[in-house]
């Protein structure tokens, strides 16, 4: 049975300037073939590194030795001129206080809450979709409009009767697509591991756009605490009340505004990326696409998903978890060792670059069955997977804070477009898996779009 896009791994050496290539190219491209069969990997390309795909060597990287692990020097190169200090970035007693804050944000409580937000998201996006009958669109375009709305409306939700003056949301779209555009590739100083005060001239004048988009974020925060808290508290409601029950400390707007663009960064691209590949792939499979149909059908009637829709939507789920695991948006981690450890018998010395690569992971021969394969019935006893083999959304202390959100946002989306549109595969129209900061669909995901 043919497999669906998959990223051409290699089986010889790059050296420094081959790995420049594939990094700027696709950072896939750097994970040899061998990942996919081995349990560690290392060697020296520039600097000294180590590539784990073993999941007890991961659970010591990402639980029990946390601290010494903490994100490379390159994940805050790009990342840190736009969202700061916040909870992506942070690290040690800083990064504590402000997840003790925010965790309780992002309760099962909260986060429910907010899926009216998803419900009216999933409406629009079948209104606009069903402009689309009968011939070809971009489903990865609509996902990440969908997504955003989504997004906007749970963060900086627009407040007209209270006087404000509303969240530009184009303008801060188009600011973190320009950001990440001209910032996110790995620049030959980082590949030598250059120190993070040598400039990277490619990021140096990126920032324009971010700094008015700090600035509108600003000025909303300020008038939210002037104006008060919506009836239903928003997400930027709920972080204005959050408090460290440690320190009792509270974020400046400085902190509040790194982390909500923080989650507007990583909270709509993810999951546009995850419903784009599970519609790629439900295209692929039309049995299992069919299959989830009935599904869907069957629960919602001609009604949009809602929260409470989701214990009887078991194959949507398992499609979603099949295309993270297949396609996961953080497809490529690094580390930076800080102290000497040991992984697997292999010396790690502090300054070492240490590669997670989770798209290798989750398509290693020890750990799946067929990997490259799209089977959301892996997917029935998820205990039957073990914990640190799979890890869309990482692991540790520092799991993603918003993964019980992605993952409620993408059921509630997906079935409710399954349950209306049949999607199909357009003839030498497949994406191509391509990572820069996230792994996304190059060429989009052109589906053909018919009535279910």
């Amino acid at each position: 049975m043919p497999h669906p896009a998959r990223v051409p791994l290699h089986s010889t050496p790059l050296g420094i300037l081959g790995s420049l290539k594939a990094a700027r190219q696709n950072v896939l491209l750097l994970i040899p073939d061998a990942a996919t069969h081995a349990p560690i990997l290392s060697g020296v390309t520039g600097k000294r590194w180590h590539m784990v795909m073993d999941p007890e060597a991961l659970r010591h990287i990402l639980r029990d030795r946390v601290n010494d692990y903490p994100k490379s020097m390159v994940t805050k190169l790009i990342l840190g001129p736009a969202i700061g200090e916040s909870l992506f970035v942070a690290e040690g007693e800083h990064w504590m206080w402000q997840r003790r804050a925010a965790a309780p944000v992002f309760t099962h409580r909260n986060v429910a809450s907010l899926a009216p937000v998803m419900t009216l998201a999933a409406e629009r996006s079948s209104a606009r979709i069903a402009a689309s009958l009968g011939r070809g669109a971009d489903m990865f375009a609509e996902m990440v409009t969908a997504t955003f709305e989504v997004i906007s409306d749970v963060t900086f939700s627009e407040d007209a009767s209270a006087g404000g003056a509303g969240f530009d949301r184009a303008a801060v779209h188009g600011a973190i697509e320009t950001y990440i555009g001209q910032t996110a590739k790995v620049s030959l100083l980082d590949i030598l591991g250059a120190p993070a005060w040598v400039p990277r001239p490619g990021r140096m004048f990126a920032t324009q756009g971010i700094r008015e988009m700090k600035r509108v974020a600003d000025t909303a925060i300020e008038q939210r605490r002037a104006n008060g808290a919506k009836p239903t508290p928003d997400l930027l409601d709920l972080l204005l009340k959050a408090q460290d029950p440690t320190s009792q400390r509270q974020m400046s707007t400085a902190e509040l505004r790194d982390n909500l663009l923080t989650f507007i960064v990583a909270g709509h691209e993810t999951t546009a990326l995850t419903l784009s590949w599970a519609l790629y792939l439900c295209a692929f499979a039309p049995d299992i696409q069919a299959e989830a149909r009935t599904e869907a059908q069957s629960v919602l009637g001609d009604r949009a998903a809602t929260v409470a829709d989701l214990p009887n939507l078991p194959l949507t789920r398992r499609i979603v978890d099949e295309a993270l695991r297949l396609y996961p948006p953080a497809a490529f981690l690094s580390r930076t060792a800080q102290a000497p450890d040991s992984l697997l018998g292999r010396e790690v010395r502090p300054g070492d670059t240490v590669i997670l690569p989770i798209y290798a992971l989750h398509r290693h021969h020890a750990l799946w069955d067929d990997p490259d394969a799209f089977n959301p019935a892996r997917f029935a006893d998820p205990r039957s997977i073990d914990r640190f083999a799979y890890l869309p959304f990482g692991d540790g202390p520092r799991i993603c804070i918003g993964a019980s959100f992605a993952l409620q946002e993408a059921v509630i989306i997906l079935a409710t477009l399954l349950a209306r549109f049949k999607f199909s595969r357009i003839p030498g129209r497949d994406p191509k898996p391509v990572m820069i900061l996230t792994l996304r669909p190059e060429g989009g995901v052109w589906l053909q779009i018919d009535p279910a």
